[in-house]
């Protein structure tokens, strides 16, 4: 019979540790189940939540298919983490835990699919709404502001055809007095410069017609987007200030179309280029061939002037046509899980939330695995017998009881009676051997 050599301290104290650890695994059990069916539960009702806001129908079926959503999830995420947190734990080899690591990570994902995107519209729906009325606004209010600034833009023509008019009034005032044509009165020379300050100056009241209307164009936006802001930060459902704030960017992008068609640019451009185009020349006037060889040569000069001046006028009105117009700003009415999702960045706490509540248990199962590696490591050397607790011990002493009992009472395990045995007598030949005598 051989002899076990007792264990050594070091041995003694992985078997103490792995012993205490199993005591801690053994009272955190009683109620790491509990806990996963909250977080189960938690996430199955904001998910509810979340999939409520996704149906257009407010009837008992869409009530029914949410609830059966949530509870689909809630009993998916307890079932897929309480394999893990048996499993995982009990592996040992390097390509077991692996695959097992895959198949948790293919399980967050489909989580995250499933639920936590759901989770996050609950948390933060609303707010990503609210975001998405803020964010349009403030398009709105780009596209109105560069819209006025180009119809400002063009009210300065006003500025431009003013010095043309004056310039040919000025003119005129000098081929009356005769410093032009050499001619002093209101000849040819004279009804041709008026004739374009005139036009000109049909064309300057007509643009001044227009500020009044720009003006008001543009504070009744003002007065629009004060509106939009104030539905943006109201109190009460946002479905129904979405409704009005929709309202509101209608009548917006329609005072912004009008605002766009207040611009006088096209109207300056045609007006120039009809002014060198069309000009009326009257008879020359002159009492003899000289005076009417000069009134022709200064109206050619006259000609030569306006084109220069329509030329500069037509450049002018180009140039606030070219200005880049406002970007066409549209309002698009979106549910609260499309909004989590396209403002994302905004809202980073709860969507760590959401996915928190969904994959917290994943920590828990890293947790059981460490421990069940180090209560492993501790018990590694150690035979079966050293790792017994006394508790153990009476179990297993209490079972050898039990079968020894057992067999006891069985009638198979009956023994024969037993028979005489040969007895030995000393043969004298041969001193110290003995020869069995039969029995009778």
């Amino acid at each position: 019979m051989t002899t076990r050599e007792p264990m050594s301290e070091t041995q003694a104290r992985g078997v103490r540790y792995a012993r205490e650890l199993e005591g801690h695994l053994t009272w955190l059990d009683t109620f790491s189940g509990t806990a996963l069916g909250v977080l189960a539960v938690a996430s199955g009702i904001y998910t509810y939540l979340g999939v409520s806001s996704l149906l257009d129908d407010n009837g008992a079926m869409s009530a029914f298919a949410a609830i059966a959503y949530s509870v689909a999830v809630s009993v998916g995420i307890f079932v897929f983490w309480s394999y893990l947190l048996r499993l995982f734990p009990a592996v040992r080899t390097a390509r077991a835990r692996m695959g097992l690591l895959g198949a948790m990570g293919l399980g967050s994902l489909a989580i995250i699919a499933m639920s936590s995107w759901l989770n996050a519209a609950a948390l933060a729906g609303s707010a990503a709404v609210e975001q998405h009325l803020a964010e349009t606004v403030q398009d709105y209010q780009g596209a109105l502001e560069r819209t006025h600034e180009i119809a400002l833009s063009a009210q300065g023509l006003e500025r431009d055809v003013a010095r043309v008019r004056q310039s040919f009034e000025d003119l005129s005032e000098q081929e009356a007095a005769g410093s032009l044509s050499g001619l002093a009165g209101r000849g040819a020379v004279f009804r041709v410069l008026r004739q374009k300050a005139a036009e000109l100056s049909g064309l300057e009241a007509q643009i001044a017609t227009q500020t009044p209307l720009v003006n008001d164009a543009f504070a009744e936006g003002n007065q629009i987007l004060s509106r939009m802001r104030a539905l943006t930060v109201e109190p009460g459902p946002v479905e129904a200030r979405s409704v009005e704030f929709s309202e509101q960017a209608v009548r917006l992008a329609g005072l912004i179309t009008r605002l766009r068609q207040l611009s006088v640019a096209p109207l300056v451009e045609r007006a120039a280029q009809d002014l060198a185009a069309s000009v009326v020349l009257p008879e020359l006037d002159g009492s003899s061939p000289e005076q009417r060889g000069a009134q022709g040569a200064t109206i050619n000069s006259v000609l030569e002037v306006l084109a220069q001046r329509a030329a500069t006028l037509e450049r002018a009105a180009q140039d606030v046509q070219a200005m880049p117009p406002a970007a066409d700003s549209t309002y698009t009415p979106i549910s609260s899980a499309d909004a989590v999702i396209l403002y994302a960045r905004n809202f980073v706490p709860s969507w760590a939330g959401a996915i928190a509540i969904d994959l917290l248990p994943a920590v828990l199962v890293l947790i059981l695995a460490i421990t069940q590696g180090a209560i492993r490591s501790g018990r590694e050397g150690a035979a079966v017998e050293d790792t017994l607790t006394l508790a153990e011990l009476r179990a297993a002493l209490a079972a050898v009881r039990d079968v020894d009992a057992a067999m006891q009472d069985s009638p198979a395990h009956v023994r024969p009676a037993p028979t005489v045995q040969d007895t030995p007598t000393p043969h004298d030949d041969a001193p110290g051997q003995v020869t069995p005598i039969k029995s009778t």
